[in-house]
């Protein structure tokens, strides 16, 4: 059986998803936890820029 990289639990069936910029393979719950963390990481990032009155792109 595959384990996963976030929870060290083994799994069914493993999902390669980019964290970070970095592939790792999790299953399907640590997959949505990291890509909950990732929008949460993209809003962030928004609103410093809009706080800074930045309008160019990253």
């Amino acid at each position: 059986m595959p384990v996963c990289k976030g929870c060290k639990e083994e799994a069914d069936e493993l999902m390669i998803v980019k964290v970070h910029g970095k592939k790792k393979k999790l299953c399907e719950e640590c997959a949505e936890i990291a890509a909950e963390e990732a929008e949460i990481a993209e809003m962030s990032e928004d609103a410093i820029r809009g706080m800074m009155g930045y309008k160019g792109k990253w």
